[in-house]
């Protein structure tokens, strides 16, 4: 909310031409897109780290130990990310970072307040809101120096929370959830003050225009809309036969919202004058999970089931073309595939690869598998539980790990639940990772 502030630093930055550009070198899916007051880039990806971006070169921020689902800029050269692994952590965007607190459950939003205090938010499907106050400098947080930080959780939802936005003065805060309500807080004494909106389907997106005195939200069944920030009373409806909605961001220069479909269209909206002025089909299969305007609205950035993130200038948007298209491998058509390379696609080629080098995957390598150690891929930072494990990869411990699922067969991984039920599916698993996983380096 405070981006236009610093928009006479963002024109000297090297993405400020307002071009097409792309960034690539993640591992997974980009889940978020945040952007600082100077025009700096992050990402957060589902191969569990956060990018950030000089130009094209990233620095890799890796500590947490699952997906990141989300990212926000602190100040210039801080951030806060959270994600599937319950924990809330913070940076230096020069990699330096540690874990600000947790949540019983996945992470999905942060929001950041610095007007009258230095407050992190985060929103977790724990159906709770986190409010960490960092105290005067979030760098003797980070290592350990002083009392802070102190939480405070705001607590009503009956699902998870999904999206979460402060006040600019810091003491309301907005949440989305999955319970189909947007509630407000008060935040000094932790109270609901009211619901905002009863939608009915979950409420995945929120974002506020206090100065015009509206909030707009995007919800599951596609629902995209406006209304008065004070009563709730409907402004406008945006609504087109696309859902879920799954990402939104606005723009405070140029009254610019971008919202974000599970079908892969883009639609930009003028606030002002309550029009759709752009509806870009961005990708040719699979949804538009991330979006952020560049500080002063010029280009939109996107990212979705690519591991690649999209600048688009805004007013050029459907002149250059779609994102990639390249058919992901958990994608294909299954009826194209023996069964054993099916299942290998469609449940482990996400988080993992066959040769050798994990590649930023949200799993290691699994090239020469069978008779190899647990835990012992060296460019592969393990959950601590398999730190000296006395399993060896075989048939037989691969089938158990498929059988009792990996939650059950290894406490405390960090690989999703996963079960493969049917024998006969594990057996052609095993034989194709077999023959898969030897083949020789280049």
């Amino acid at each position: 909310m405070l981006r236009a502030l610093a928009i006479a630093t963002f024109l000297a930055t090297p993405l400020a031409a307002q071009e097409f550009f792309t960034l690539k070198g993640h591992g997974g899916p980009i889940m978020d897109i945040a952007v600082s007051y100077d025009g700096r880039i992050a990402t957060a990806s589902f191969d569990n780290s956060v990018g950030v971006w000089n130009g094209d070169a990233p620095t890799w921020l890796d500590g947490h130990r699952a997906a990141v689902n989300t990212v926000a800029y602190y100040s210039n050269f801080l951030l806060a990310s959270g994600g599937d692994d319950f924990a809330v952590n913070v940076w230096a965007d020069d990699g330096g970072g540690a874990e600000l607190g947790r949540h019983e459950a996945k992470v999905t939003s942060l929001d950041i307040c610095r007007e009258t205090g230095n407050l992190i938010a985060s929103g977790s499907w724990d159906a709770t809101i986190a409010v960490w106050d960092v105290g005067p400098s979030l760098g003797d947080v980070m290592v350990g120096i002083g009392n802070y930080p102190k939480r405070t959780a705001l607590e009503g939802h009956d699902r998870g929370v999904n999206d979460i936005a402060f006040s600019s003065d810091c003491t309301t805060l907005y949440s989305a959830s999955a319970d189909g309500t947007i509630r407000v807080w008060d935040v000094a004494t932790t109270s609901q003050t009211h619901v905002l909106v009863k939608h009915g389907f979950g409420v995945n997106e929120l974002e506020l225009n206090e100065e015009a005195g509206w909030l707009a939200y995007g919800a599951v069944d596609g629902g995209t809309r406006m209304v008065d920030l004070e009563t709730g009373d409907p402004i406008a409806d945006f609504t087109l036969d696309r859902r879920p909605i799954l990402a939104m961001d606005f723009n405070v220069v140029t009254n610019q919202l971008a919202v974000g479909d599970g079908e892969g269209f883009i639609m930009v909206i003028d606030t002002k004058k309550r029009e759709i002025t752009r509806d870009f089909r961005a990708t040719q299969s699979g949804p538009i999970w991330a979006l952020a305007f560049s500080p002063a609205g010029g280009s939109i950035y996107a990212g979705g089931i690519e591991d690649i993130l999209y600048g688009w200038p805004v007013e050029t948007l459907t002149e250059h073309g779609q994102m990639d298209g390249a058919q992901r491998s958990f994608l294909e058509d299954p009826k194209t595939l023996p069964n054993g390379e099916r299942q290998f696609k469609r449940k482990c080629s996400i988080c993992h690869t066959l040769t050798a080098g994990s590649a930023r995957k949200a799993g290691p390598s699994l090239h020469r598998l069978f008779g190899r150690k647990a835990g012992t891929v060296p460019d592969y930072a393990y959950s601590d539980i398999l730190d000296g494990s006395e399993i060896v990869w075989s048939r037989e411990t691969i089938n158990a790990l498929f059988d009792e699922g990996p939650d059950h067969y290894i406490p405390g991984t960090k690989m999703p639940m996963q079960r493969i039920v049917k024998q006969s599916d594990r057996d052609d698993l095993i034989e194709y990772l077999r023959t898969a996983t030897v083949q020789e380096e280049n």
